[in-house]
């Protein structure tokens, strides 16, 4: 394998700056003890976080990067409660959440409103991971496919291909998120291949991520067999323990070529 595997922890909107930093501290102290060889992390703090876990990622020199769960694709102006990706650049985050299903669902984004913010974050240098997913019963109509080819078709044609290296997609079925329900390994095994079958050959080295339910368990065969470049974690990524965990069991089959 020539693609590096991923494992981003979405801490959602969960831990004030005081709980947040020491999150970040015991993942460094557990990344001391053992290193992850083969795998790249990122985390995902709230906007109030954000300052405060890049200042103790690059006072500590902890090895991972600090992502925002979402960013407005207008430059600045009268947006009240949203920020920029040039504010977010200054705080030191290198990454962002693009599409997440709980924006799309709550938060009224729509796929013009991904294609928009997938722009704004690649044009000024960060690192988008594109989310998308289906809804349980698109899943048992069947159309789960078209729904997420329709997706990923919105957000990425007419995107410069100069920008392809810094896209990131991560599959999420909407019925696994924080459900407990995973899609099994043939159901991701399938739609990892769907969603590379989709991408233009300029974005065929992108990763692809899955996220939904993911746990220390059942992440080594989502990976070994499902064919994920890595994850997208949630609910495990707010404790240290479970995340390292992930991080290790994608680590393991990767030193091993999956």
């Amino acid at each position: 394998m020539t693609i590096k595997p991923l494992v981003i922890g979405n801490w959602k909107m969960n831990l004030d700056f005081v709980e947040a930093v020491h999150l970040g501290q015991q993942i460094g102290v557990l990344l001391k003890n053992r290193p992850s060889e083969h795998t790249e992390i990122v985390v995902a703090p709230p906007f109030v976080d954000l300052r405060s876990v890049a200042s103790i990622v690059d006072s500590e020199r902890i090895p991972i990067g600090v992502a925002a769960q979402h960013v407005n694709p207008n430059d600045n102006g009268a947006h009240t409660g949203e920020v920029s990706a040039s504010m977010l650049k200054r705080l030191g985050v290198t990454w962002v959440l693009v599409g997440h299903s709980e924006r799309r669902s709550m938060y009224a984004m729509d796929d013009a409103a991904v294609a928009l913010t997938l722009r704004a974050v690649v044009r000024s240098g960060l690192k988008a991971v594109l989310c998308v997913g289906e809804a349980l019963d698109i899943r048992e109509d069947g159309d789960h496919d078209e729904w997420v080819r329709r997706q990923l078709r919105s957000a990425l044609d007419g995107l410069d291909e100069r920008f392809a290296e810094l896209v990131t997609i991560a599959y999420e079925p909407i019925w696994a998120i924080g459900t407990g329900l995973t899609a099994d390994v043939a159901q991701v095994h399938a739609m990892m291949t769907h969603v590379r079958s989709v991408l233009t050959p300029a974005f065929k080295e992108s990763r692809v991520l899955y996220g939904g339910s993911v746990n220390a368990e059942n992440a080594a065969s989502l990976v070994a067999e499902g064919r994920a470049d890595g994850f997208l974690v949630g609910g495990a990524s707010l404790k240290a323990e479970s995340f390292l965990a992930i991080i290790q069991a994608c680590d393991d089959c990767y030193a091993l070529k999956r």
